[in-house]
């Protein structure tokens, strides 16, 4: 993979000025002025602005991930209680001052009609995501169903802490998660305990 310090700096103005005014509310000129870099240097790593923002969305897609995961795999001891850890980190991003929601959906809603390349991205990102919970339901004793279930509960908590304004969605959400797997994981054992078969 490619960390060359320039790319980086670069990607970093990037994903700040795309993520807190749009793709297309940013010009490569900006986001040379934020990088410090000459535009001639710009387009020798990224020939296109589209190539600029295939590389924001991956790497924003990779460094979510691995921070969700890393608070779920640190603060949760048990199966049972990494989705309410799921919750808890989103709360924490939701109270950030800079939170303007999910950025795959943003930018699906801005380019995902016109770019193949942006709709793409943002369908790895949401399936990544949600199968990364249904394996999390599935590790708890509940089926992949309600994994599915509990994905929507996270997705909605992301649009509506950022119109809201505040973080309160995922203590929602995550009350509405516990209820599913609570619910799912009682209905499939019988009285003694053990699991039914199918």
């Amino acid at each position: 993979m490619d960390t060359d310090p320039t790319r980086e700096r670069i990607l970093d103005a990037a994903e700040e000025l795309f993520y807190a005014r749009g793709i297309q509310g940013v010009g490569m000129d900006v986001i040379r002025d934020a990088s410090g870099v000459t535009l001639r240097r710009l387009y020798q790593f990224f020939p296109s602005k589209g190539d600029l923002v295939e590389a924001y969305l991956a790497r924003r897609d990779a460094r979510w991930l691995d921070s969700l995961v890393a608070h779920v795999e640190t603060s949760a001891d048990t199966p049972e209680e990494r989705i309410p850890a799921v919750f808890d980190w989103l709360e924490s991003w939701f109270a950030r001052p800079d939170y303007r929601g999910c950025a795959f959906v943003n930018s699906f809603g801005e380019l995902g009609g016109t770019s193949p390349q942006v709709a793409a991205a943002a369908r790895r990102h949401k399936e990544a995501f949600h199968a990364y919970l249904r394996g999390l339901a599935t590790s708890a004793g509940a089926t992949e169903d309600v994994g599915a279930q509990i994905a929507l509960l996270a997705e909605g908590a992301m649009t509506t802490a950022a119109i809201s304004g505040t973080p309160s969605a995922s203590r929602q959400a995550k009350q509405a998660a516990r209820l599913l797997l609570t619910l799912d994981t009682h209905r499939t054992r019988t009285p003694t305990g053990a699991r039914t078969a199918g």
